[in-house]
């Protein structure tokens, strides 16, 4: 795990395997941004020609390595982009981005030293979760890293002035930047390691680690407890479902706050088989339960005035004998009876149940996170998750979360004319499915009729970014993301402080 502190030494005279620069697109070429004024000394003041000799523009994304001449005691300088220079400065987000760049290229280096432009606390912060996500490697299936180390260590440089703020400021981002790579390691596990046995393990054991409650109901309490949602998806798997509560609370708190996560370990679709060439990455259809386990544990590791209960829906959906068909009805946690129509719509399921358990507890607000529709994906595309809720001003409230949280995200709507479908099972309550276009609204509605009256609910789909294919870029790895966890712990502050 890569290390983090603050420094308050000059850029010149602490000793590393690297020193990070950032420059930017100015109107008549490169400009050097602040915090780089010793580098630029010791270049005699041609940084910047230098730089672009060797390429550099100062786009977004770029790197580029050279010597360190002598003056500084750095044995490399690393210049990344930050796309356009402004006098305002730069955005937490392209210094998130900018420090992830530069994490990734200094993999295998000891120790990095970061000299981004840091003008506030705030951008102290996303430097250093920036970098701590950008260092970020799965690794546990490889017998050789192939010197593909994280960084082992990266210091920010700051002024003395604020510096205590700047500490305080990157321990923020170390707790949460810990928790979202604890998250992105359990939706990478291979699925013959993690199942609902393990992962509700691992929640106890950051419970006992963290002070946290944690209750889990095997398949036994679960058949007691009448959560047929959870059960029928599960009875096709050898690995039996749990259902997993973690709960903090503050002694101060005002509010509590419900998150309520899916977490199919493995999705094979059961009866309702996916086809060839759409399951191979189906181990990150748990990404929500992730999420919400994260965002639990860091509400408690920055001591948010605020009550907040995760709500982990664990089930592996399989096809066997046992496996629930298409065509039968589940009883469902509260009573609703649900027939489904295809074994592949299974999250709504495993949530509904959770989403009825967690409002028992007459929360504020129940949040839950999913990575529940492909048509969510083909409406916002691959980096945006969709937000749904049954109150205008909680979606927009989550909106804007995310969008200080520096996550993509787009409010949508919950068409009561999409709900007719659902509604017209001539045998049951509901059915599991719904119209087919539109897909990613009629599973929110579905959700919808399991939430108490009274409680205000949202729903996150995070089908599109939650696990990455594609290359790395900025501080987003190939595989699981981490995606909502920022978000979840931004609103969770927001009502905190409220």
């Amino acid at each position: 795990m890569t290390a983090l502190s603050v420094s308050t030494s000059s850029a010149a005279s602490l000793r590393a395997d690297a020193l990070v620069i950032g420059v930017g697109k100015g109107p008549k070429g490169l400009v050097v941004a602040a915090g780089a004024e010793a580098v630029a000394e010791a270049f005699e003041g041609k940084l910047a020609e230098v730089l672009s000799t060797l390429g550099a523009t100062g786009a977004e994304g770029e790197s580029v390595k050279l010597p360190s001449p002598a003056g500084l005691k750095a044995a490399l300088v690393l210049a990344v982009g930050l796309g356009e220079a402004s006098d305002e400065g730069y955005s937490a987000e392209t210094l998130r981005r900018a420090a992830g760049v530069a994490a990734r290229t200094l993999s295998g280096a000891k120790k990095a030293a970061l000299a981004l432009p840091v003008a506030s606390a705030e951008d102290v912060e996303a430097v250093a979760l920036g970098g701590l996500l950008g260092s970020y490697s799965f690794t546990t299936y490889k017998a050789s890293e192939n010197g593909k180390t994280p960084v082992g260590e990266l210091v920010l440089l700051t002024d003395r002035k604020g510096s205590k703020e700047a500490k305080a400021a990157a321990e923020r981002a170390a707790a949460i930047g810990e928790e979202i790579n604890r998250a992105r390691d359990l939706v990478n596990a291979a699925p013959n390691d993690l199942n609902p046995k393990s992962f509700a393990a691992i929640a106890q054991a950051a419970g006992k680690e963290h002070g946290l409650k944690v209750e889990v109901l095997d398949e036994k309490a679960l058949a007691k407890g009448g959560f047929g949602g959870i059960l029928g998806v599960g009875t096709g798997s050898e690995n039996p479902p749990r259902l997993v509560k973690v709960a903090y609370t503050h002694p101060k708190a005002k509010a509590t706050i419900a998150f309520v996560g899916k977490g199919i370990t493995y999705d094979s679709g059961g009866i309702s088989l996916k086809p060839a060439g759409h399951n191979e990455t189906m181990k990150c259809d748990m990404a929500g339960a992730a999420a919400v386990f994260a965002a639990v544990v860091a509400a408690k590791r920055l001591g948010l005035a605020v009550n907040v209960t995760g709500w982990l829906a664990l089930a592996e959906n399989m096809p066997s004998g046992s496996a629930t068909r298409p065509g039968d009805v589940l009883k469902m946690y509260g009573g609703k009876t649900v027939e489904v129509l295809n074994t592949d719509a299974e999250g709504r399921l495993v949530l509904a149940d959770a989403i009825v358990r967690a409002g028992e507890e007459n929360p504020d607000v129940i949040v839950d996170v999913a990575t529940l529709t492909g048509a969510m994906v083909l409406a916002l595309g691959n980096r945006t998750f969709g937000v749904m809720s049954n109150k205008d001003e909680l979606r927009s409230e989550l909106h804007a979360a995310a969008e200080a949280a520096g996550e993509q995200s787009w409010p949508m709507p919950l068409p009561a004319d999409l709900r007719k479908g659902m509604v017209e099972s001539t045998i049951a309550d509901l059915a599991n499915m719904g119209e087919r276009m539109g897909g990613g609204l009629v599973a929110g509605l579905f959700l919808k009729e399991f939430v108490a009256d009274g409680i205000d609910w949202a729903h996150l789909d995070i089908a599109g970014p939650a696990f990455h294919e594609g290359a790395p870029f900025g501080y987003t790895p190939k595989g699981g993301t981490g995606s909502a966890i920022r978000t979840l712990v931004r609103f969770a502050e927001d009502t905190a402080n409220a």
